[in-house]
């Protein structure tokens, strides 16, 4: 089986924002981009910004598709896409985090990331996106 799954880079004023998914789970207490699985016969864009309303509560605008990470888990390949997003607004209200933060390169390089994430935030640093 094949899936597609998100993340949406937001970056502003230098910082880039990552969430800590809540106690429980397979992701507790990592951080990661926010983002999820797409639903079939949705786009990408549609995927991040249905997925933002409903972890965040905030509206997105969606850019270009700068990364993809493949990678498998529990019998399912998933394709990672990351994609640049733009918030509307900063107003959180969380669901699956317990915290979002707007982070330096120095304090990004050191968070404790779900394993795709980190392939994402290498990703970053190497291409020169955020530094």
């Amino acid at each position: 089986m094949e899936r597609n799954t998100t993340a949406g880079i937001a970056i502003k004023d230098g910082r880039i924002l990552v969430g800590k998914r809540t106690a429980g789970g397979v992701l507790s207490g990592k951080w990661e981009f926010p983002g999820g699985k797409n639903r079939y016969g949705e786009s990408l864009s549609d995927t991040l910004r249905r997925e933002f309303m409903e972890e965040l509560s905030v509206e997105i605008a969606t850019g270009d598709e700068i990364f993809v990470y493949d990678f498998h888990n529990n019998g399912t390949d998933y394709h990672l896409h990351a994609i640049m997003v733009e918030l509307l607004s900063d107003d959180f209200r969380l669901s699956v985090h317990e915290e979002m933060r707007w982070v330096s390169p120095s304090e990004l390089s050191i968070l404790d990331m779900a394993g795709s994430d980190s392939a994402i935030r290498t990703y970053l640093f190497s291409s020169g996106i955020f530094r």
